[in-house]
Order: C-alpha cells, then structure tokens, then sequence
C-alpha cells in the first residue's frame, strides 16, 4: 500500500509541503483594530480594500453552501450582488439545485476569500426572497446578454451540449431584437442572506491566524467580557483559536 502512495505522489505530485508566507506576523487582527463594531461595516471595509488590489478580479466571488431538507450539502462559487445593514444579496434561478435547497432549508453559509490580502469572511444565516421589485431592478440592470442566458439556462437541468444552449439563445435573441425590455422570468430572482454570524480571518504564516467572530447575542444571554464583548446592533463579538 505504501509503494501506491508514493507512486501517486510521484505521478500527481506531493501537495503536502506547499507552504507560502502570509503577512507579516505583526500585522496581526485584534479586536482593537476594528474599524467598526458592526460587522457589515467592518465587512465593507475589508470589501472596499479587496477592491483595490487588482490581484483581486472579482473580489464579489463567494462560496454558497447549501443543503437540502435531508442535510445534504452543496456548495458552488456564485457573486455577491449588494449587502447592506440587514444581509447580503444573492440572486439566481430558484429551480436550481441551490435555490430548491435554500426552499427547503432556508440556511446556508457563504466563505470569500482574498488570497492577496490573506483574508477570508465567513458568514451563516437564513435567507429570505427579495421582492419582485427589488429582483426585477437588478434584472433590468443587467447586461442584455445576461438577461437572455438567465432565461435560456435551465439551471443544473441536463442538457445534450452546448449547442443546444446556443440554439435557444439566438431563438431568444430573435425573439427580443425589437424589444426595449427584456421581462424578469418568474423562476428568477434574489435571496436576502440575514447573518447571525460573521467571522473575519487574517492569515498569519505561522499558522496562528487571526479569527474575530461576530455573534447575534441569545435572549438574556450573560456572557464573560474577558472573551466575548459587546458589539453594536445587539452582536458581541469572541476571539477564536486558529
């Protein structure tokens, strides 16, 4: 058995002594070097810094996980597409895989990460659809070609090859050619992800990241302020171990 691993290891290569310095170790996170005890504020200022690095292309890209009624988990990259006091939105089309699972389990969790910033958030909560309004705003914001591939895409249905989207796509194309506007499809729009916790990540190259944890406070909850401390908005805020 050891002879196939290391002649696996030879074919695929060893992965396990990959090693790359992070920052510098006295660039370390703490709670004192918030910018906010809010963390959709501290979550914009991070945001705002990963939009200046232009290493960063898409600085939106997130993993959405999900799962279904049973428990089964999924995760896929998706973009984020706003976020404000009450959440972060999402859209996509509600017969996917991930919008049935977020039917039937409205909870999910979301992780980006900044490799040149060595940074990651991660964020859990529930979901709730945005309005049709709200839905049909950024639909008819959107590049015209994306909205057509929204209609066209029958999302994580089976479908023979490419061909066959790009066939439906120029039938679509024909269809609205004179048309100024393009209408939102009923299977179509957004969710509003309300989090109950926010964590922010700082990588250090001695592998004792940095991890600060926001937390909605439990009803009458009393806590210990040598490790948890108030935050705003009713989050208190906790150290973890890396």
């Amino acid at each position: 058995m050891s002879n196939d691993i290391e002649a696996m290891q030879q074919n695929f290569g060893n992965i396990q002594d990959m090693r790359k310095p992070y920052r510098h170790d006295s660039d370390i996170f703490d709670i004192k070097d918030l910018v906010s005890r809010d963390p959709i504020t501290q979550f914009d200022c991070w945001f705002q810094e990963a939009c200046k690095q232009p290493d960063i292309k898409e600085p939106n890209a997130i993993a959405l996980a999900t799962a279904s009624r049973s428990g089964k988990p999924s995760v896929r990259m998706v973009l984020l597409k706003g976020f404000c006091k009450e959440g972060f939105k999402i859209f996509t089309n509600f017969d996917s895989r991930k919008g049935k699972e977020l039917e039937e389990n409205p909870l999910c969790s979301v992780c980006i990460h900044w490799e040149p910033l060595n940074r990651s958030v991660r964020i859990e909560g529930k979901v709730i659809r945005l309005s049709q309004e709200e839905s049909c705003k950024y639909f008819n914001a959107r590049p015209r070609s994306s909205q057509l591939g929204a209609i066209v895409s029958n999302q994580s249905t089976i479908i023979p090859n490419r061909e066959y989207l790009m066939n439906k796509f120029s039938e679509l194309e024909k269809k609205y050619e004179n048309e100024s506007i393009i209408p939102k499809p009923d299977f179509w729009g957004g969710y509003l992800i309300e989090p109950d916790v926010i964590e922010f990540w700082q990588g250090q190259t001695t592998r004792l990241h940095d991890r600060l944890r926001f937390r909605k406070k439990g009803p009458n909850e009393v806590f210990n302020p040598e490790f948890t401390h108030e935050g705003e908005d009713g989050w208190v805020i906790e150290r973890l171990s890396p």
